[in-house]
């Protein structure tokens, strides 16, 4: 009796040890397949930074080198300006807050109205908007730039504002977030004689926080990055962006590009989203899954 027992003591751990080992396996090959990932992910941005310290005769040769030879700082000093860095960076701020903070009115007011308040053709009006979702934004380029065009508003800090103000997205976004808030708030804050206004800047922005700063951080990040727009309707040098106005400003006359003190601007204005992402991250992810729960 005790001789079974103890062979069936040892199949447990030699069933035990299998079990192990095949947990140790998966879990290899599961985080090999993610340090191989994250090195095609992440190699981009180190080619852009050793390339930024490059010298032109060096990233020049016919085979490349992972690590510079020598290293030259001052490629950034160039960058900075050669590209008038400054005078993006405050046109990139300035349209930047400004559209964040109107796109922000329009949106908390639109995601209300079709949340909590009561009309006609409600659900038909938001179908609607959703629908326009589905038209790829391109489409709208050529209508846009004719209507701005006619408009006069061309070259000027309206032109890169104005457009982009409504985000349909971001409407759908706050409204699933406002849905969540229970009606009976809302019920309760009516028979205390308190008006709309009042009771979304009291109760609902305070619980949809997360959704706004997800909101105001996509925002931020859209107008950082926009390019094709401000490329068609912003050629003037005073009114330019960063991403446009990195395009040509390292070309010499005989059409050469610096491509090491262009990376080297490129790191520079990838600085600022980068920071964003690491420290603002979990706003985002939490913004966005509290808004996807109720429909």
């Amino acid at each position: 009796m005790s001789e079974n027992k103890t062979m069936h003591a040892k199949d447990l751990q030699k069933v035990s040890s299998h079990q192990t080992v095949a947990k140790f396996f998966a879990k290899f090959w599961v985080y090999l397949f993610l340090i191989v990932m994250a090195l095609i992910v992440l190699f981009p941005f180190y080619w852009m930074l050793i390339s930024s310290v490059k010298s032109i005769d060096e990233y020049r040769l016919s085979v490349p080198t992972l690590f510079p030879k020598e290293i030259l700082w001052s490629n950034y000093v160039d960058a900075f300006n050669q590209a008038n860095l400054g005078r993006l960076f405050m046109n990139t701020l300035y349209v930047g807050l400004v559209s964040t903070l109107l796109s922000l009115v329009i949106t908390v007011l639109s995601a209300f109205a079709f949340a909590r308040l009561e009309f006609r053709g409600k659900n038909a009006l938001f179908a609607a908007l959703l629908a326009t979702m589905m038209i790829p934004g391109e489409l709208f380029t050529i209508t846009n730039y004719s209507t701005v065009n006619s408009f006069g508003w061309m070259d000027s800090y309206t032109v890169l504002i104005v457009p982009f103000l409504v985000s349909v997205f971001y409407i759908y976004l706050l409204r699933q977030n406002f849905l969540q808030i229970p009606n009976e708030l809302y019920l309760a804050a009516k028979v205390d004689g308190t008006g709309d206004l009042k009771y979304l800047w009291k109760v609902m922005i305070p619980l949809a926080l997360p959704t706004l700063i997800s909101i105001t951080i996509l925002k931020m990040m859209g107008a950082w990055n926009s390019y094709v727009w401000p490329r068609l309707v912003a050629n003037d040098e005073k009114y330019q962006l960063i991403t446009n106005g990195l395009r040509n400003a390292f070309t010499d006359s005989t059409g050469d590009v610096n491509i090491p003190v262009q990376m080297a601007a490129v790191a520079i204005v990838s600085l600022p989203l980068f920071l964003v992402f690491i420290f603002l991250r979990k706003y985002i992810m939490k913004g966005v899954s509290r808004s996807g729960i109720k429909g």
